[in-house]
Formats: structure tokens, sequence, C-alpha cells
């Protein structure tokens, strides 16, 4: 009898685990949590020995993808690996990257890599962080030259080295995140000239702190916390040239005001250009408890963009991927702190190939695919659908959305711009109003009253026009009348 419960137990366990991944959710115009259709599925979890490594991964820090290759940063092995990408949805061993030919006679090898990037061209960015540099290489391995610490005057010396996070723009210009550094990206030129800081952080005063400041001796000045910028914890540039960078250091009350800004996208000048026209910031979760212990917000370990400029940021907190469109709407999210598929123990890297995307976990040294179900490709073939002005066809995927999902918000945003579009105010103000879409309403009403008026014009101007010569008969017929009496 034991034996039957036991075999009983194990099978609901394995039943539990299997139907427990449908976790993607969303939130309400009210800000409450409400639960959503799958917009990704698990199409496969990779490990070392899945690879054909002896070795399991170590403390892996990083990812990139390109074309059909993704690059992993293995960094407690001082390695990285090269895989390819196959149509049927798995990883494959290319080659592993653990040192370069240096002047064509001598072979280096990498000291803690942390980051990749590949450029068009197929050269090579490497942070080769406990070697306190950044190689340039080509794609056979051959050293070109490394950016190492800045000899400048606006960089503070007496700090250790540490290049964590490379990107670099079609012109070959570098751009670093060193830890401890505060002031932004180092900025190289193509040829490894430093040239200065981009897009440092805008420092977020705390008022009661400088409020006691101003009364504190000298030496308890020196022992507070110094008002600096915080530092980015990892960056990526997208298909324009503009630079997605994520930090983790903020107040969390500052998530709410928009004084955190853990998601930024800097333009050329380094400023902030990110859309926010949702009816919530990109901050991850909008309320944060004490369930399973984990009591703090979302932060953003890293972040990715898809070519529909859906951008997809990773929550090292929660084990949460959360999907935004361009004008800073949440999409969806999805995942999870745990041991099963989907879940992770401690997400580190993101990426992706097509829409498919990639979760890299440090501590369970494991990369987890993620293929878009119906769903998700309804979503994304929507917004593709508007963006290039096919607004039947993005009406009729919307209308889809809401089949499978009818509270989702943004389809009926998404059927009421595609109405607006085509001139059917009257019918976008619908859709707008049954989702409280304000803004979306107005600009459909505005239109709405102006098409009422140009249609109605005509019987307008009659209508003032008798409005206006009515009294005027009835005034003098009056007069004509007392006139003819007073005879």
């Amino acid at each position: 009898m034991k034996k039957i419960l036991l075999a009983l137990a194990c099978i609901f366990t394995l039943c539990t685990a299997a139907f427990a991944k449908n976790d993607t959710y969303i939130y309400d115009y009210w800000g409450e949590y409400e639960k959503s259709p799958d917009a990704y599925r698990v199409a496969g979890v990779v490990y070392a020995d899945n690879l054909g490594l002896s070795d399991k991964f170590k403390t892996a820090a990083n990812m990139f993808c390109l074309d059909d290759s993704v690059f992993v940063c293995d960094t407690g092995n001082n390695r990285i690996l090269e895989l390819k990408y196959t149509e049927k949805k798995t990883l494959e061993l290319v080659r592993i990257i653990d040192h370069f030919n240096s002047n064509g006679q001598v072979d280096e090898t990498l000291n803690g890599p942390s980051d990749i990037f590949i450029n068009k061209d197929r050269t090579i960015f490497i942070a080769d962080t406990n070697n306190g540099r950044v190689l340039k290489l080509d794609n056979d391995l051959n050293f070109i030259y490394a950016l190492t610490e800045p000899d400048d005057p606006t960089y503070e010396k007496g700090k250790e080295f540490l290049p964590q996070k490379v990107v670099a723009d079609s012109k070959g210009r570098a751009y670093v995140l060193s830890k401890n550094v505060n002031k932004g990206f180092l900025k190289y030129e193509y040829d490894g000239t430093f040239t200065g800081f981009f897009g440092a952080s805008t420092v977020i005063y705390n008022a009661m702190q400088m409020f006691w400041k101003k009364f504190a001796t000298r030496a308890q000045r020196e022992q507070m916390e110094n008002f600096v910028p915080t530092e980015y914890s990892n960056c990526y540039m997208d298909s324009e040239g503009f630079i997605y960078a994520t930090t983790k250091s903020f107040d969390e009350w500052d998530l709410l005001s928009d004084k955190a800004k853990p998601i930024r996208r800097l333009n050329a000048l380094g400023n902030d250009i990110l859309v926010k026209n949702g009816e919530y910031l990109p901050v991850g979760d909008l309320q944060w408890g004490n369930a399973g212990g984990i009591k703090d917000p979302a932060k953003f370990v890293d972040v990715t963009v898809l070519e529909n400029n859906v951008y997809m940021c990773l929550d090292e907190t929660h084990g949460r991927v959360f999907a935004y469109n361009n004008q800073g709407q949440l999409l969806f999210a999805f995942g999870g702190k745990g041991n099963i598929n989907g879940y992770f123990r401690q997400p580190a890297s993101i990426d992706h190939l097509g829409k498919d995307i990639f979760v890299l976990d440090s501590v369970n040294g494991s990369i987890t695919i993620f293929t878009p179900t119906n769903f998700g490709s309804l979503i994304y073939g929507a917004t593709e659908d508007f963006a290039v002005g096919k607004y039947d066809d993005s009406a009729d995927k919307w209308s889809q959305v809401l089949e499978i999902n009818g509270n989702y918000d943004l389809a009926y945003v998404g059927l009421g711009k595609s109405a607006l579009r085509q001139n059917k105010y009257g019918e976008a103000m619908q859709y707008f109003k049954t989702k409280r879409s304000h803004k979306n309403y107005s600009k459909a009403y505005m239109y709405y009253r102006k098409e009422w008026i140009e249609a109605h014009i005509g019987i307008i101007f009659a209508i003032v026009l008798v409005a206006i010569i009515v009294p005027f008969l009835v005034k003098h017929i009056k007069r004509f009348v007392r006139e003819l009496n007073s005879l």
C-alpha cells in the first residue's frame, strides 16, 4: 500500500511540474496582476554535458547571439563557448575560445572573461576582466589591439581596471562598462583611443541625508554615503545603434516616480530617450511583497532588443522576463525562481535569435531556450503589421488575441489604433473606452468631432443662418404689424 501511495505521489509531483509553467501574466488598467496564456514555451534546456563538455559551466556571466551562433562567457572556467543554434531548437558546440594568437607567435589565455561582442565584420571584443583589458580580435582569434586603463585626467586612478561589459557600433567604436566606474561607459574610438565617458547616470539625491549633512561634523560627513552616479549592470546595442542599459542600484520607492530608471535607451549624446507611454513605467513588477522570502522589486541584470523593437528585461530578483513594446507597454511577463524548466536559480543573461530567446543561469549552469507560442506570435504579428501600415491584418491578429485572452488590454488598444488609422473614429472610441485609454480616446474623439462637423457643415450653417434671420424677420414683421395697426 505504501508503494502505491508513493507512486501516486510521484505521479502527482511530475504532473504538477508539467503543468506549472503557465505562469505568464500582465497588469490591467488598475495595476492588478492578471494571468495570461503563455507567450513563450520552453523548447529545451542545455547543460555543459549536452555539449560534450566534461566541465560544467562555472559562474557563467554573459551571452551574445549573432546569426545562428550563441557565445557563452563561461567565466569561472576562463573560456568562451561558441555554439550553433540548430533547426531542432538545440545547441551544438563549435569551438572553445580560451586563448588567442598574439602577433602570430604566442598564444595568450583568457582570465575571467565576462562578456563578448561580435561586430558585423566578425571582429570580436572580449572583456578579459581579470587581465584588466578588452581584447579586439579577428574571427580567427588573431590579436588586433587591447583596450586598457585610460591614461586621462578624467579617469580616477587607484582602482583596479576590471572591464565587465562591452558593445561596439558599426564604426568599431567600443563602449565599456568597468567595475567601480560610475561615470557611465568608457568610450574608445575605432583605433583604441580613449575619448571620454558616455551616458553617465544622473545622481539621485536623498533629501534626508542632505539635510543632516548640513549639520554634521567633518568626520560624520566623511562616514556618510557619497552622492555619486550609479553604475550600469549591463548593456545591449540595438539595430539602430542605440544603447540599452540596465541598472540595479536605486531606492525601491524611486521606481514608481521614474527617478530610478532601471532601463534606459541612450542616444548619441548619452541622453535617455526611452519612450514611456504605458499606463505604468517599465520597471518590472508593480507590487512586491515577501513571497517565498523574496521582498525586493525587480532588478534588471540584462536586456535584449528584438528586431521589432520589443525589448526584454531579465529580472534577477524573481527570475522573470519582462517584455515591453517600443512605447514602454508591458506585453507579458513570465518565469520565476525554481528548479523546473522555465524557471531559474540565478538568471545572469538574456539574448535572442529571431524571436527565440535564450536565458543563461549562472548557478544551474544552463541555457534555457524559449520559442513563441501561437499567442505570443499573434501579439508580435499584430504589432509588426501595424508598424508597416497593414492595419487590417493587425486588427485581425488582435481579434485572435482577444479570442484567446479576452482581458488582454493591449488588444483593445491595438484594435482602436487600427480603426483610428483607417478613419473609423467612432469604432476606435469604443475600443479605447472599453480599456480606459484616455489619451487615445481623446485623440479619436477629436478626429470624430472634426469628421462630424465636416459632414454636417451645411446643416450647421443652415441652422446658424436660420437662428440669425428668423429673429430679424420676426422683429421687422412685428414692427410692420404695429405700424399697420396705428393707421
